[in-house]
């Protein structure tokens, strides 16, 4: 059951690492993007960004799973607490406000606050039909993430404060509300993946994003737990479970 890596590792890649080890868990981190003959296997995982995930998943016969683009747009008013809308970033371009832009499931739109369209990337640098998600420009006073598995949260942590990096244990309340989340939408949700939740600065709880589990980082949760999620979570394609079928990330 090897777990791959690629050529750089972040510190959350290295602590997984280090964890998979402990485990008795091979790990395989590749020099490049080729992927060597002999190394697919029936219980191959990933954990890696989008991009080396959709040049090397495919040769590994592994399913990266993620949530729909646009998924954060749907959520009920009541988890989101803004204006969220999902849209092709040519419509984007028409944007006449300040909004916080981002890219749902990759870093290719970096996410942060546009004073207007005309400051996103453009057509010469990004495909007109990308979907972004636009999004009303809050505060969060505080952000934990929360790994998913199986419509639990199994795991998380803080990781900012006042939009600052600040690592710290999960509250009693940032779990009890991913519960809730879980409870009303789990089933729009892959059974393996990170979902960032936050206190605004209004107060109230709201859902920040989600995220793929095997490109997350896992901050300060408990790193055993942290891999069982990413182990689901970008896996072998026939160990699939047929629910997360639909969740598939899929490579242009």
């Amino acid at each position: 059951m090897p777990l791959i890596l690629p050529p750089r590792l972040t510190a959350s890649a290295r602590v997984l690492r280090d964890t998979a080890r402990r485990r008795g868990l091979p790990t395989v981190q590749l020099p490049d993007r080729e992927v060597p003959e002999g190394l697919r296997g029936p219980e191959t995982h990933l954990h890696a960004g989008p991009a080396f995930a959709d040049a090397v998943a495919p040769a590994l016969g592994i399913a990266p799973l993620e949530a729909p683009s646009d998924w954060l747009a749907r959520l009920p008013a009541a988890f989101v607490r803004r204006g969220i809308r999902a849209m092709p970033i040519r419509e984007a371009y028409a944007l006449r406000r300040p909004a916080f832009v981002k890219s749902p499931n990759d870093k290719s739109i970096p996410a942060l606050v546009y004073t207007d369209g005309s400051r996103l990337p453009g057509p010469d640098a990004v495909d007109p039909e990308t979907t972004v998600l636009v999004s009303d420009i809050v505060a969060f006073e505080a952000e934990y993430r929360l790994h998913l598995l199986d419509g639990r949260v199994h795991t998380g942590s803080r990781y900012a404060t006042a939009g600052r990096l600040d690592l710290g244990p999960l509250s009693a309340s940032a779990r009890a509300f991913g519960s809730e989340v879980l409870g009303a939408v789990g089933d729009t949700l892959p059974s393996a993946i990170v979902v960032d939740v936050g206190v605004l600065g209004t107060g109230g709880w709201a859902v920040i994003e989600a995220n793929a589990a095997w490109a997350g980082g896992c901050y300060a949760a408990d790193p055993d737990r942290a891999l069982d999620v990413v182990l689901r979570a970008a896996g072998p394609a026939a160990s699939l479970p047929e629910r997360d079928g639909r969740f598939v990330r899929r490579v242009a």
